[in-house]
This record gives C-alpha cells, structure tokens and sequence, in this order.
C-alpha cells in the first residue's frame, strides 16, 4: 500500500478546482440578471437578446482551442493563473459596462476563462492525482462547478423575487435592482477569483508535464511529496517510459492521429458530445419554459430552479463515493440508462397533458441520474484517457467538442420544441442516451485503479506498448 500525502494532494486539487466553482458561477449567474439588463440596455429585439445570451459560448470555445497549446507550452499552472486573472478582470468589467458593446466584449472574455478551466483544471488535477484517487478527486472539480452554479440559482432567486410582481419595464429599469442589481451579481465572482488567482501561484506545476519538457529532478521532488520516495522513483521512471526521448519537443496536431491517440481522441470527442446531447442542459437554460408549460407560476418557477441546483449538488457527492468504488464504466451505463429511461417518461407526461408535480419530479431524476454519471465521470475519462505527451493538445480537442454540442444543443431545443412539441423533443433525447448506453458498453474501457500510463499503454495499438 502507498502512503499518499492526502492533506498536500487535497489541497492542491481544491485549488484547482477552484476554476470548476468560477465556471459554474460564471456560466448561470447571466440567467438572474437577464431580467435586467435586458431593461437596462433596452435590448428589444430576439437576436440582440439571444446575442447577450450566447456571446459567451464563442469565448469558451476560444478559450477551450487556445488550452491545449497553451497548457503543452507554458505549463498547467501558468494557464490556472491565467483562467484567475481573466476571471477576475471579466467579471467586474461585465458588470459595469457602460454600454452593450463593452458588455459584450467583456462576457466573452469571461467565456474564454471559462474555456480554459474546463480543460486545465481537470487535468492538473488528474496528473498530480495518485491511482486509486483520481476518480473522485478530479470529480471534485465537477463538484465545484455545482456549487457555483447553485450559489448563482441562490443569488438570482433572492434578486429577482424582490421584483413586484406586475411591474413594468420601465418600473424594472429605473429600480435598483435595474440599475446596479445586476451588476453586483457578475462582479461577484471577483472575490473567489482573487482567492483562486493567489492561491494558484502556491501549487506545483504538474509532474507530468515537468518530465515531459526536461525537468526530472523537480518532477520527482512533486512526485516524493505526493506519495513518499519510492513512489515518486517509480511514478517518474513509469512517465518518462511513455514520454520517450522527445522531451522539450513541440506537440504537433498530426500527432492526434496516431493510431493509439486517435481510438482515444474519438472517444473523448464522443463522450463529450454525448455528456451534452443527453439533454440535460436544456433542463438548465430552458428550465422556465418547461416549468412554465407544467403549469408552474413565476415564483414557483424559480424556486423549482433552486430545487434542480440542490439535487445536483446532492447527486454530485454521491458521485464523488463511487466514482473510484464501482467505477467510470459503471456509473455512465447506469447514467445513460437512468436519463434515457427519465426522459421518455417525461415525453409521456406531455403527451397525456400530466402538468406540475409528475413533470418536476422526472426533471429532478433526470438530474441525479446526471449529475452522479456523465455529468463528472465524461471529466474524468476527458482527463485520463489520453498519452502524456498530446494530453493538453488532445483534451482541447474534446472540450472544444463539448463547447459545440452545448451550443448545438442549446440553439436547436425551441426549433424541436416547436416542429415536435416537448413529449417529442424530450424522446429524441432519450434516444441519444439509449445510443450512448451502447457506445460506452461496447466502446469505453475501464480505467479505476489504473495509473495514466497504464491506462495509454491500454489503449495502445497491439504491439505497440512492448
């Protein structure tokens, strides 16, 4: 048995992780002040309003493209600083902007620090994380992101049920909540941001990514501390074996389609897509328009919302005690089945017109059946399943993915909502988790237990790994 350093390898994964609490936060917190700004910019027409609504999905895909070279050049570490820093900056900016351009400009810029935490703070944290942890430990970082996006559900829910119902939209634009309400509610975030951006400068740089540009002898020191002496002579002789002699050598995008790193690039791209087009998303961002048509008034609405961040949270714990006990292959089977098998019951409850309590409990099923499956276990495969050497490169590529499918997602909910009404729209989503069911039961190996480099020479063609 090793002895790991678990007070040293926590906290330097609940650093980490502190992008996943930023981008949770970051990523809801628009929904509470849409009410206002949209006042306070006198935004009147559908694409300007849709404009500020989605700005921000072209700067996570930015940020989520630019990670990989970024992360391979400079290190892990520097790109969490960097995630902090735009945090920061982009939050009290948003905010305050004087007018919609700058506000535009600015909410991409947050989407871009979002981009760049979803993919270096999952694997920071699954190359300083021994074996038998790294399951629940990068889980954590999903953790976060909940947490975050239950601390803005709470703060929106608080603001906006001090608006009188009835009021106009002049009423709402000349109230305080219109004027500087819903500035407080972006610049917020600035305070967990400087927390993570100083404390960031307090963590070592990954050990995987120190041998794999020539830095041994600092890499072992990391390793030493993770898991005492011996573990750290062997965790580094069992890195530099599959790294080779290429360390300080530039990742170069054809390497993606090597034979062993392409069977696991399609798998991360697929695992994304699906962790996005199982549907759960929609549950998220059109959670008013569901509840609305279960025949849900304005304040039970958003009450309803808070329950749905709650049940996430709770679900998201119980995914962080299986994760490294049953497994990854376990929990998404059980996942894609449960949401697949929830989604059609929601279509039937449409279909034969059942309204409130029936629809909000399968919504609610639906989301622990996400959030203790596909929702941190797609992260921790992302993070895991590709070589040390085109890691960064490789899990760019499948956030960039993830990226896309929201978008996709989100962008064509109210066109199939309206051509197949919500009892279909809800069973086309349960078709695609019927789908991914086959394909992580056929497709998608496990990997509890094992360390990244078993897991690469795993996947390897055959042959290759002797």
């Amino acid at each position: 048995m090793e002895h790991y350093n678990a007070r040293y390898v926590g906290l330097i994964s609940i650093v980490a992780a502190l992008g996943g609490l930023l981008f949770g936060y970051d990523w809801v917190v628009i929904g509470g002040a849409k009410p206002f700004y949209e006042k306070y910019f006198e935004l009147n027409t559908g694409q300007l309003v849709g404009w500020a609504n989605s700005c921000a999905l072209l700067g996570c895909l930015l940020g989520s493209l630019l990670a990989g070279g970024l992360s391979d050049r400079f290190g892990r570490k520097i790109l969490l600083i960097l995630s902090a820093f735009l945090f920061a900056v982009s939050s009290v900016l948003t905010g305050w902007a004087p007018v919609f351009l700058w506000f535009v400009v600015w909410r991409m810029m947050g989407g871009v620090a979002i981009g760049l935490a979803s993919n270096v703070s999952p694997i920071y944290i699954a190359e300083v994380s021994p074996a038998p942890w790294r399951g629940r430990l990068v889980s954590l970082n999903q953790l976060t992101i909940v947490v975050g996006i239950l601390a803005a559900q709470v703060v929106n829910w608080l603001i906006a049920r001090k608006v009188a119902e009835g009021a106009t939209a002049e009423m709402i634009r000349l109230s305080w909540n219109g004027q500087y309400g819903w500035r407080w509610m972006f610049t917020a975030v600035a305070v967990p941001s400087v927390v993570f951006f100083v404390s960031a400068w307090f963590v070592p740089e990954s050990p995987r990514w120190l041998v794999k540009n020539g830095k041994r002898d600092l890499a072992r020191r990391i390793l030493a501390r993770i898991g005492g002496e011996p573990y750290g002579g062997r965790a580094l002789a069992e890195i530099q074996a599959t790294i080779g002699a290429e360390t300080h050598a530039r990742v170069r995008w054809r390497e993606l389609l090597a034979p062993g790193v392409k069977r696991a690039l399609a798998m991360g791209v697929v695992l994304a897509v699906l962790q996005q087009w199982s549907g759960i998303n929609v549950i998220f961002n059109y959670a008013e328009e569901i509840y609305r048509g279960a025949g849900y008034g304005v304040s039970d609405i958003l009450f309803n919302i808070v329950i749905t961040g709650a049940i996430n949270l709770a679900f998201t714990f119980v995914a962080l005690g299986l994760v490294d006990r049953f497994g990854r292959r376990v929990l998404m089977l059980i996942g894609c089945a449960g949401i697949g098998i929830s989604h059609g019951l929601v279509g039937l409850a449409y279909y034969f017109g059942m309204k409130g309590l029936p629809v909000l409990v399968l919504t609610l099923c639906t989301i622990g059946c996400y959030a203790m499956s596909l929702a941190p276990v797609t992260w921790v495969l992302i993070s895991e399943i590709f070589p040390n050497r085109v890691r960064g490169l490789a899990v760019s590529v499948s956030v960039s993915a993830l990226w896309i499918a929201c978008f996709v997602l989100t962008f064509t909910f109210p066109v199939l909502n309206s051509a197949l009404r919500s009892a279909g729209t809800f069973w086309v989503y349960a078709g695609i988790c019927f789908g991914g069911f086959l394909f992580v039961l056929l497709r998608v190996p496990e990997t509890k237990g094992k360390t990244l480099e078993q897991i690469e020479r795993d996947l390897a063609p055959a042959g290759r790994a002797a």
